[in-house]
């Protein structure tokens, strides 16, 4: 691992997260940032918060999230190689592809369910009007 004398103790977030590839550019980085995409150690990460070694960052973008633990914080974007070295990636795997095909979909722009359909969705999953907190008729 090639080590510099001058890696700060501290960079932004947005610096870091572009510097080590999770980001094509510093302003998607600041954008996602702004946009509350980003956390660092479970709260919201403004652009210029500071993150150390030991930080969790968890990012979501196109529709998973990604968490990643800084293990070297850097500010310059580097190779592809020694910027995976600066962090340690935590995310978990993604569910396999059976259990995506067997979550029920609406079609889009079909609006909400009406009460039929609501009521098999919940007989589907096993839920009863008492689970749902809605009171029985007498």
């Amino acid at each position: 691992m090639v080590t510099s004398g001058t890696d700060p103790a501290s960079v932004r977030v947005d610096s870091w997260t572009w510097a080590v590839r999770l980001f094509k550019t510093r302003s998607a980085a600041a954008a996602a940032c702004r946009s509350g995409h980003v956390r660092v150690n479970g709260s919201p990460a403004k652009p210029a918060q500071p993150v150390k070694v030991g930080d969790e960052v968890r990012i979501r973008a196109a529709g998973t999230e990604r968490i990643v633990e800084v293990t070297r914080p850097i500010a310059k974007r580097v190779g592809a190689v020694i910027a995976a070295e600066c962090y340690t990636d935590t995310t978990p795997p993604p569910p396999p592809l059976e259990v995506l095909a067997s979550l029920p979909r609406r079609d889009r722009g079909a609006g909400r369910p009406t009460k039929r359909e609501r009521r098999e969705m919940d007989r589907l999953r096993g839920m009863t009007d008492s689970d749902r907190g809605v009171a029985e008729d007498v």
